[in-house]
């Protein structure tokens, strides 16, 4: 018996926003009625066809209907247009695919398409989430799978030659030359496309990768031709395609058209308001006072309401109309104020509220005053290495004094220099043995880090140390410094070793000035590695081989592919983005971080020590000496400082993707052998090791993916990492560094030496003094803009314990484990904001009143976009 199978197809038209085409629409309607129309067939899941091949039974073609009467918006929207299949129920059985083929002059956004009234089904769904392209452009024909997943062994055999197909496609097979946008080829590339040879010596930059010298983890392919100087390093992007930001990556891997226009506002406006604050001082190179600085945030133009702005709303992307011609309350041509001192401000207002006594208000008004400057306390430098941008680097001192673990045949004693004396009245008594034992003494250690690259670091105009910061851990359970190291090569050759001066606090005179500055160059050590290390390399660098490696060996209906395609969205863009503006040769990052051309370079010695297993929390946490093993407790461990914000959310957190992913993976595995015998899942984990980390492919740290357990822990901390980790490393940003005095990016001169002309002005003027000494004000506009852009949350924003579609699966089991971690998640966000209301808890706030909500995963929606500084995005998407 015959039927009629009636379709809803859910797509994007290409528009007026994509500039390069504007007339796409009206070509598409000429199209339509030349017969150039969207078709699509279904594909059997349960019946095959013999004379094809034994693959699933296809139907007729059936096409969109009223194409040309549906009207294309000027903006990115969706629309819906009716599909009808002959479709015989008896002799073709379940749909598990459809074939789509699009005739027209340009591509389209397919979201879903969903099937109505079909027997035995409520519906049947296809979600979809791809650009597909006219036919012309492929080889081969795009299909879509229906939600329901399969192991590879449980595959219907009328979908197993449309599966493994679908995946040789997306390797790119036989692929040559330079890959297009409609291209859909994820490949491995080194990092061999930040120098530019052409212009010289300067501009030259090492390959990344492929070698036991400079190993990294690998990039997305784009198959541009050789540079003419050097053959071994990619062309770069240029002309047209550097001003559209146009780089190759696979299409369904860019920005959302919202997204893109976002991302274009913010750009344009960080260009204008630092050209404007530059083009107003008078000094390009310094300023002159911290005031100077606060006025970078304090003016007073205002611009037109949403009111007077209504009539071209809608005429072009609204970010750009409200970013260009702000009316939020924002002033022209001023950044936004930073929450570092901002916070003040806010609880002020909240106080003078909320009291009626004149005099309160006076006293409220005067400690604000005072507080002013709370950013410059022990007691927020102590706090921020335990809930500020860079959270992930403090560790319990194990020994005293501090050693090294540099090799002393080449760089001779890297030990420290700081003795009992230096700190033995400032531990409440206690002695150094005593407050080790009591786990008491903490340390901020850039020493090794940066020591084997400071000669050439300090070659150029930066001038930095190797620090060593060392905390001690109060009853009161927060941590006040104890000493600063501040140390360099020796001059007379690396084998003798280091030169060491060790600082102690100070809160007057010259040698609180001091004091000053040997944190500063602390926060400029901090802030490097945070963004090189903590930030670019260990988050966006080390997941780039999982994203490509997970589309070219994991089926789009295999269920571990569902699990963690949302942890991937915009991933491999936003790098590419990063390869062409950020961490290019003389690109943003080498112009406002202090090792300059030597960057990313320092970088590939650090990596030289990453291990995946180690990315977990429970396990970093444990390394770092921040926790020890515990039975007991929910993750096995304990902490050792018990109001450390990031660890204490991140391992609630933690947990709940834990949980998550075991009862997820466990409605698909019901045995270790199962693991071990899926030949997509042990594919995708030797790719990733041997291909896209395979600088470290012989490293025995490599789970073998041989149990349900292996996968669990795998999963997990690749979702933890694309997740919270980036979260918590990344939006911090703004809110911290926003405010350059309190995150210096670089130094250009030394400490002053007593009696030196640079020590009068230190002594006279400390604050010129330090403004002097760290990032200079061009520098500081530049580097400003670009964490601004980097800290916003998008408009179109997926948070953890979100999908962007609720029918992204249809197994019932898979779905209710997702609600149970989407009401855990909704738990945590109830926590954290009791924690951060407990006075107890003074790590939480600290003097700057700036509460840790960095792993608050704003599942509930309760933050919107901007610099809002709360949510978790699934993934690593800016």
């Amino acid at each position: 018996m015959g039927k009629t199978v009636t379709g809803k197809v859910v797509l994007v038209k290409k528009n007026l926003t994509d500039m390069t085409d504007p007339a796409a629409s009206l070509v598409d309607r000429v199209g339509e009625l030349l017969h150039h129309r969207v078709s699509l067939q279904l594909v059997s899941a349960t019946v095959v066809d013999f004379a094809n091949w034994k693959r699933g039974k296809l139907s007729m073609p059936a096409y969109l209907e009223d194409w040309v009467g549906t009207l294309t918006p000027i903006t990115a929207k969706e629309a819906t247009f009716l599909v009808r299949f002959d479709w015989d129920v008896e002799t073709m059985g379940v749909p598990g695919a459809f074939i789509i083929r699009n005739n027209h002059h340009s591509q389209f956004y397919l979201k879903n398409v969903t099937l109505y009234d079909y027997p035995g089904h409520a519906w049947l769904h296809f979600d979809c989430n791809s650009w597909v392209y006219p036919t012309n452009k492929y080889k081969y024909n795009r299909i879509f799978f229906s939600n329901k997943s399969y192991l590879p062994s449980e595959t219907p055999e009328a979908l197993l030659d449309y599966r493994r197909e679908e995946l040789e496609n997306l390797r790119g097979i036989g692929r040559t030359g330079e890959l297009k946008e409609w291209d859909r080829v994820y490949d491995y590339a080194y990092y061999n496309d930040l120098g530019m040879p052409e212009l010289g010596k300067r501009f030259a930059r090492p390959v990344l990768g492929g070698s036991a010298q400079y190993p990294y983890p690998r990039r997305g392919k784009t198959g541009r031709a050789p540079n003419r100087k050097d053959p071994n390093t990619e062309s770069r992007v240029g002309g047209l395609d550097l001003i559209t930001l146009n780089i190759y990556v696979p299409r369904d891997e860019r920005f959302s058209t919202v997204k893109f226009w976002d991302f274009l506002a913010y750009a344009v406006k960080a260009v204008a308001q630092t050209m404007g604050t530059v083009i107003d001082d008078r000094n390009i190179f310094h300023f002159d006072s911290i005031q100077d600085v606060f006025d970078m945030y304090e003016g007073h133009i205002k611009l037109p309401s949403n009111d007077a702005l209504k009539g071209i709303r809608d005429a072009i992307p609204w970010t750009l109309v409200k970013e260009l011609l702000r009316n939020d309350g924002e002033k022209l041509m001023k950044f936004p104020v930073p929450a570092v001192i901002k916070g003040i401000r806010q609880n002020l207002s909240v106080f003078i509220r909320t009291r009626r006594s004149q005099h309160d208000v006076n006293v409220a008004i005067l400690l604000a005053s005072e507080d002013k400057t709370a950013w410059r306390t022990d007691a927020e430098f102590a706090r921020e290495t335990l809930a500020g941008l860079n959270p992930v680097i403090i560790s319990r001192l194990r020994e005293f004094p501090p050693t090294s673990k540099l090799d002393p045949e080449i760089y001779g004693n890297q030990h420290s220099s700081i003795r009992e004396d230096d700190i033995k009245d400032n531990m409440d008594g206690l002695s150094v043995k005593e407050a080790l034992d009591k786990n008491r003494l903490f340390i901020l250690d850039h020493h090794d880090a940066l020591m084997t690259y400071l000669r050439r670091i300090n070659s150029t105009s930066s001038k930095i140390y190797a620090t060593r910061t060392l905390f001690f851990l109060q009853d009161d359970g927060t941590l006040k410094p104890l000493a600063i190291e501040l140390s360099l090569p020796h001059p007379q050759g690396d084998k003798h070793g280091a030169v060491n001066k060790v600082f102690t606090p100070a809160e007057r005179g010259v040698e609180g000035s001091v004091w000053q500055l040997a944190k500063a160059y602390v926060g400029v050590n901090d802030s490097g590695y945070h963004q090189l290390i903590s930030h670019w390399l260990n988050t966006h660098a080390v997941v780039e081989p999982f994203v490509i490696a997970t589309n070219r060996q994991l089926s789009a209906i295999h269920p571990v592919y569902k699990l963690l395609h949302p942890h991937f969205r915009d991933t491999m863009n936003i790098n590419a983005l990063a390869r062409m503006l950020l961490i290019s040769a003389n690109g943003i990052v080498e112009l406002t971080v202090y090792p300059r051309n030597f960057a990313l370079e320092m970088s590939s010695a650090i990596y030289k020590g990453w291990n995946f297993t180690e990315q977990a929390l429970p396990a970093d946490l444990l390394k770092r000496g921040m926790a020890v093993k515990d039975s007991g407790s929910p993750n096995g461990i304990s902490l050792v400082l018990k109001d450390y914000p990031f660890a204490v959310d991140g391992l609630e957190i933690w947990s709940a993707i834990e949980t998550w992913v075991t009862e997820y993976c466990c409605c698909y595995y019901t045995s270790d052998q199962a693991v071990e015998k899926d030949i997509e899942l042990q594919s995708w984990w030797d790719e990733i090791r041997n291909e896209g980390h395979g600088d470290l492919k012989d490293q025995p740290w490599w789970p073998r993916m041989s149990t349900i357990h292996d996968l669990v822990q795998s999963c997990t901390t690749l979702i933890w990492i694309a997740s919270a980790l980036h979260a918590a490393v990344n939006f911090g940003q703004y809110p911290y560094a926003g405010f350059l005095p309190n995150r210096p990016t670089v130094s250009v001169r030394f400490m002053p030496e007593a009696g030196s002309k640079e020590y009068a002005e230190l002594k006279e003027n400390p604050d010129l003094a330090l403004l002097k000494t760290i990032t200079p004000q061009d520098q500081t506009m530049i580097g400003v803009s670009l964490i601004e852009i980097l800290s916003r949350h998008s408009a179109d924003e997926i948070y953890l314990g979100q999908r962007d579609s609720d029918e992204w699966t249809s197994d019932e089991k898979a779905l209710a484990a997702f609600e149970r971690f989407k009401t855990k998640l909704l738990e945590i966000e109830a926590n954290i904001e009791t924690r951060n209301n407990d006075p107890k808890l003074k790590n939480r706030n600290g003097p700057v009143k700036l509460p840790y909500r960095f792993l608050d995963p704003n599942t509930s929606g309760k933050s919107g976009e901007g610099l809002t500084g709360i949510g978790i995005p699934n993934s690593i998407s800016i």
